[in-house]
């Protein structure tokens, strides 16, 4: 078994778990989307990212993009939530939270894709 195949496969499968897990629940209603499960979602999603880097084949390059638009998800979310809970006088209305787990949404698709590609690399190996 191969250990960094087991902890790539591990961040990319909690980057989108912690993604779903944020995504899920009433668009506009703050008290189902907590903010710490979007730091984490963000947090780890970065990780994801990085290990991505260095692989030089055309499904590495895959990966690394999925993950990159991930993360500008994510982190466009987390300037939204900051800004409304923040900076703005209205502060986190239906509409800004549903803008908050719409951009989530985004990034748990681009998560999917990664998932996906990640299992059929996985069935398409063969040993030598």
């Amino acid at each position: 078994m191969n250990l960094e195949k087991v902890v790539f496969g591990f961040f990319v499968l909690l980057a989108a778990t912690l993604n779903f897990g944020f995504f899920i629940g009433d668009i506009a209603d703050p008290a189902l989307h907590n903010v710490y499960e979007l730091f984490a979602a963000v947090v780890v999603s970065l990780i994801a990212t990085v290990l991505k880097f260095g692989d030089r084949t055309q499904i590495g390059a895959v990966h690394l993009a999925t993950s990159l638009v991930a993360d500008l998800q994510l982190i466009a979310a987390a300037f939204v939530w900051t800004y409304a809970a923040h900076i703005s006088s209205e502060g986190l209305t239906p509409a800004m939270m549903a803008s908050v787990v719409s951009l989530s949404g985004g990034a748990l698709f681009a998560n999917v894709v990664s998932v996906v590609l990640l299992v059929v690399e996985t069935v398409s190996f063969h040993r030598r």
